[in-house]
């Protein structure tokens, strides 16, 4: 197996068998919980895609398109998935997403001026984009369809490679973790491509990382999967992607996706799991 899938297989053991017993009244299910969970990973040895088991790769490939271009609403993303619809206003918008947030939400384009401010002082340690909101999400605010999960990363460079430390409030380690996690390596990839640095870490840290309990079974059957086998998987962009997802270019997808396909030899799917909204 791959670097990340022993990481990931540790990680989801932790939590399964160390993690105290929590119910949500939010989703109404219960959970296996620990807080203050941290991984680090180097995505220049092996890029973090789960081969345990079948990860939707042209999702998070197109998600994180779609929030490099600071767009709300869904019409980009939804071409090749309607994941977000259940979070989505009336008018086919999300007031939360993540790359509105950093592109547009506080006044400020959050995403083209760390480019430029760490194109202008390499080492720099004020590389923080947020997608938190203290006026509007959280605390006592008003209930609301989404609120972010991941809400702030930073970015540094450091012996010429960037690298990407992402804070996440709240994490579902069997849905959302590595769908999380390749998102914002490939993130992290594009930065650096654009920046003409190398790949450095990729730190996630969790506050608070929980296994669902529907999902104890699934735990299980990957936890048995010992004997798989799988190289490690590089994550090579086509030329200037950061600049052409800035123009929303949907091809770019498309190159992702198979870039990534020609590598990816999963084990068998896992029993079909629920989101918790």
């Amino acid at each position: 197996m791959t670097r990340f899938d022993q990481l990931y297989k540790e990680a989801i053991a932790r939590v399964f068998h160390e993690g105290e017993d929590v119910f949500s009244d939010r989703t109404g299910f219960s959970t296996k919980a620990l807080p203050g969970f941290t991984f680090e990973m180097h995505p220049s040895q092996g890029f973090p895609l789960l081969t345990l088991r079948r990860i939707p790769i042209k999702l998070f490939c197109a998600e994180v398109v779609w929030m490099v271009t600071g767009q709300k609403h869904l019409e980009f993303v939804r071409k090749f998935t309607p994941i977000w619809d259940d979070f989505a206003e009336a008018d086919g918008t999300m007031e939360t997403a993540y790359g509105y947030r950093w592109r547009e939400h506080f006044g400020r384009d959050q995403l083209l001026e760390l480019v430029e401010h760490l194109r202008v002082e390499p080492t720099s340690r004020q590389g923080v984009v947020v997608m938190w909101d203290p006026a509007s999400d959280g605390l006592m605010a008003p209930k609301k369809k989404n609120v972010p999960c991941p809400f702030t990363w930073t970015a540094n460079i450091i012996g010429n490679k960037l690298n990407l430390h992402l804070i996440i409030r709240s994490n579902d380690m069997m849905l959302g973790n590595p769908h999380d996690t390749a998102g914002f390596a490939l993130l992290q990839a594009m930065l650096a491509q654009e920046l003409d640095v190398e790949v450095g870490k990729l730190t996630i840290s969790i506050s608070h990382a929980h296994i669902y309990e529907g999902h104890y079974d699934q735990v299980g059957e990957l936890l048995e999967r010992e004997d798989h086998v799988h190289d490690e998987i590089f994550c090579r962009l086509p030329e200037k992607s950061f600049q052409r997802a800035l123009q929303a270019d949907a091809s770019l997808v498309d190159e992702l996706f198979l870039m990534f396909k020609e590598q990816y030899h999963p084990a068998p799917p896992v029993k079909k799991m629920q989101i918790a909204l």
